[in-house]
């Protein structure tokens, strides 16, 4: 897999004309993203849809950014996979761009999926210590069930309560929330 620095990459292109998707969650991509960044967002990226939509430059790089680097990694692994190899991974993802003085469009801010993962498994954690000391012993189940939920997130990269937590309406962005390279 390609990657380049954000310097080298604003340094290729100084006038910013490149194709640059973000693929973090919407929420994300609102809160702060690249000047010239366009939002796909990982969990719905179809490469074929991404290239068809290229406007016949199929064949020119595309860049690929995310937080610091590993969605975005995943994200062209998918388009590798699909056949396509003019995909470049950026290094450090937003982080090192706004750490690199480059250009970001800043908007509302929202809590960060892992941390609303780790309010909701807590919760559900304590919820089920609770009634089962004082409804029924078997409520303690839950807490069980949480803990092996998260031991299978840890194990294998995927977790369901981030999906579901994910699909939830405060995390959707509406009218679109992306820019035109």
């Amino acid at each position: 897999m390609q990657t380049i620095d954000v310097k080298r990459l604003n340094d290729q292109f100084p006038n910013g004309h490149f194709d640059l998707i973000d693929v973090r969650m919407p929420t994300e991509y609102r809160a702060i993203h690249a000047e010239c960044a366009r939002s796909v967002p990982l969990e719905s990226l179809d490469p074929n849809d991404v290239m068809t939509a290229r406007n016949g430059s199929a064949g020119d790089p595309l860049y690929v950014i995310c937080r610091s680097g590993n969605r975005s990694a995943q994200a062209c692994e998918k388009f590798i996979s699909a056949g396509f190899e003019n995909v470049i991974n950026v290094e450090g993802g937003t982080v090192a761009w706004e750490q690199a003085g480059l250009p970001v469009v800043r908007g509302k801010k929202a809590m960060p999926l892992m941390q609303q993962v780790q309010i909701t498994a807590g919760f559900l954690v304590l919820l089920g210590v609770v009634l089962g000391y004082f409804v029924h012993p078997y409520f303690v189940g839950l807490s069980g069930f949480v803990g092996a939920g998260l031991m299978f997130a840890g194990f294998t990269g995927l977790c369901p309560m981030a999906s579901m937590i994910a699909k939830m309406p405060w995390n959707q962005c509406v009218g679109g929330g992306s820019c035109s390279v």
